[in-house]
């Protein structure tokens, strides 16, 4: 009988939730008894452990990233009329929180190696319109925080994190998130830290900020039946918060998990002819994604595919090109970093569970690959 083929899937969540199973359903039970599934005890608790963990004074459960970063700009009267800065090289979910306040998103493009923000671009994009520079720690990296902050601090606007790749990373021993005014984390399954739903949080040290978003995120009420603001309906579930407490507790692990995987990586892939991700040297980051770069970017794909092992692509077609943004008015060729990388970033398989085998047949599988590209093109 031949062997089953090595599979090695971009992410694995059973991998994960088989360990945790019996302390994971204990808690899902222990919420079902109390028959309080929204706002209930559990969120409570998970704002007070997760506000400790960032290291800031105030937490708010929300119903994912997205509202998390909407409500902050809602918070601090962020709205039509005014712009906020943030990094073309993003997911949509950015650019669309600062849309959905009637605001507009301004784009920078961001640096070739890191991916974040490129402060020089920002400095120059700032105009009297601008009320807050939002900040994306890609792929579980921080941006360079401090020359933001005192470039945010010179003109006096808000600096919100968009953390949402980022949880348990540091900067300059400083946790994602405890930076800014304000951050905003996600809790998408695949994520670090993943509810198994949607889910997202806001963190300040600001307990005005923090007061308005709880009244935002549950139709503005202050009391129950009194709306002191036009709010929302935006709340973190229960049983989702009861399960991310369980898993906040083995976070650390896992990103060390990670840490360990991206060196492995760095190690097997290093001088074989792709650009591998930098590490910057004022960053301890989570690897939420390990991000690779070839011009050969979809053949890689195709060719790991046909071996089983999973990829993603963060992201194919740049925010500022996509249809729903088109009143933003920019075009192709205005952020060359981002649209030059998003036809060659190849993301490999990253979770905690990987193995050192799995690691090293993606390894094996991309010099392979490699080997065959450079004598093909060579024959041709």
């Amino acid at each position: 009988m031949s062997a089953e083929p090595v599979r090695v899937p971009f992410i694995d969540l059973t991998a994960q939730r088989l360990p945790l199973a019996q302390e994971i359903d204990e808690a899902l039970a222990r919420v079902m008894r109390s028959n309080s599934y929204i706002l209930g005890e559990e969120v409570a608790l998970f704002e007070q452990e997760f506000a400790a963990y960032c290291g800031v004074a105030h937490a708010v459960g929300v119903d994912s990233g997205t509202s998390a970063l909407e409500l902050i700009l809602r918070a601090y009267g962020i709205g039509p009329g005014d712009e906020v800065i943030t990094a073309a090289n993003t997911f949509v979910a950015t650019t669309f929180a600062i849309s959905y306040t009637g605001a507009r998103p301004v784009l920078v493009d961001v640096d070739p190696y890191t991916y974040t923000l490129d402060i020089i671009q920002v400095q120059e994009a700032i105009t009297p319109r601008t009320r807050a520079i939002m900040p994306v720690h890609l792929y579980g990296q921080p941006a360079d925080m401090e020359p933001l902050l005192a470039l945010a601090h010179q003109h006096n606007l808000i600096v919100i994190e968009d953390a949402c790749q980022a949880h348990g990373a540091r900067y300059k021993g400083r946790r994602a998130g405890s930076m800014g005014h304000a951050a905003a984390f996600s809790f998408y399954p695949a994520k670090n830290l993943g509810a198994f739903g949607d889910g997202g949080m806001v963190v300040t040290n600001d307990a005005d900020i923090a007061e308005t978003v709880s009244r935002l995120r549950n139709y503005g009420q202050s009391a129950k039946y009194h709306h002191d603001l036009l709010g929302y309906n935006r709340r973190l579930d229960t049983l989702q918060a009861a399960v991310l407490r369980i898993k906040l507790r083995y976070l650390d692990e896992w990103n060390a998990a990670r840490r360990a995987h991206a060196r492995l990586y760095q190690q097997l892939l290093g001088g074989n002819g792709i650009r591998l991700p930098v590490e910057a040297n004022y960053a301890e980051a989570v690897w939420h994604l390990y991000v690779i770069r070839t011009i050969a970017r979809d053949e890689l794909q195709a060719y790991l595919k046909e071996r089983h092992i999973g990829t993603g692509i963060h992201y194919p077609v740049p925010v500022h090109l996509q249809p729903a943004h088109r009143d933003l008015g920019y075009g192709v060729g205005d952020f060359p970093v981002t649209e030059h990388s998003a036809g060659e970033l190849l993301s490999l398989p990253m979770y905690a569970e990987l193995t050192p085998g799995q690691i090293a047949y993606v390894a094996d599988t991309i010099k392979e690959f490699l080997a065959d590209h450079v004598r093909l093109h060579a024959i041709g």
